[in-house]
C-alpha cells in the first residue's frame, strides 16, 4: 500500500479526508503542523481533537514544532490583510513546506492537506501553492467535493468534537469577532 503524508488542519477536517485517501488505497500518516493557531489553549484543544479523529479512525498522528514566533516573523506586515488574502498564502506554503519536509524526512513520496476540505479555503490555490513544491509529491485535491466537507460535520456531531470558529490565526479570530481587542504582542506571551 502507498503511503501518504497528510497535513491536518484539524481533527475533525481530517475524518472525511483520511477516508477518502484510504478509498484511493493510502496508508495514511497524519501531520498536525499549523503554528498560525492562537491563542495556545485553542492550538492545544485542536490538536486534541486531532489526537481523538486519530484514536477514532485509527491512523498515527505526528505533531509538528509549534513554531508560533517562526509564523508571526513570517506574516509580519500582514496583519491587516483580509482572510483568503496575502497572509493566508504565506500560511499555507509554510505549512505545506514543513510537510514536504517531514514527509521525506520519513521516506513518504505523497503528501496533501485536510486544507481543501473547508468552504472557506480556494482548493486551486492551494494546489497551485503544493504543485510549485513538489509536481510529482503533492496530491492535489479538493477535498470538500463529494460532500467532505457535510462529512466532517456529520463526523464532529456524531462524536461530540469541538468545532472551531475561525480559520486560526489570531488575525482571523479577531475579523471573525470582528473586533480589534486582540494585539500580536498579547498573544505571544
Amino acid at each position: 500500500m502507498k503511503k501518504i503524508l497528510l497535513h491536518i488542519c484539524c481533527g475533525i477536517c481530517a475524518s472525511s479526508v483520511v477516508e477518502r485517501l484510504r478509498q484511493e488505497g493510502f496508508c495514511v500518516f497524519g501531520f498536525f503542523y499549523n503554528p498560525n493557531i492562537h491563542p495556545e489553549e485553542e492550538y492545544q484543544r485542536r490538536l486534541a481533537v486531532a489526537t481523538q479523529v486519530s484514536h477514532l479512525i485509527g491512523f498515527e498522528l505526528i505533531e509538528g514544532c509549534y513554531d508560533k514566533d517562526g509564523w508571526f516573523k513570517l506574516v509580519d506586515g500582514l496583519e491587516n490583510e483580509p482572510e483568503g488574502g496575502k497572509r493566508c498564502l504565506a500560511c499555507f506554503k509554510m505549512r505545506l513546506q514543513e510537510t514536504q519536509k517531514k514527509a521525506n524526512q520519513m521516506n513518504i513520496s505523497k503528501f496533501t492537506t485536510t486544507l481543501t476540505v473547508s468552504p472557506h479555503k480556494n482548493a486551486a490555490i492551494i494546489n497551485e501553492i503544493g504543485k510549485t513544491l513538489d509536481p510529482a509529491g503533492f496530491l492535489e485535491h479538493d477535498f470538500k467535493k463529494k460532500d467532505g466537507f457535510r462529512l466532517t460535520t456529520k463526523f464532529a456531531r456524531a462524536h461530540n468534537l469541538y468545532r472551531q470558529n475561525y480559520c486560526g490565526c489570531i488575525y482571523s479570530r479577531s475579523q471573525n469577532e470582528n473586533s480589534i481587542s486582540c494585539t500580536r504582542v498579547k498573544y505571544r506571551e
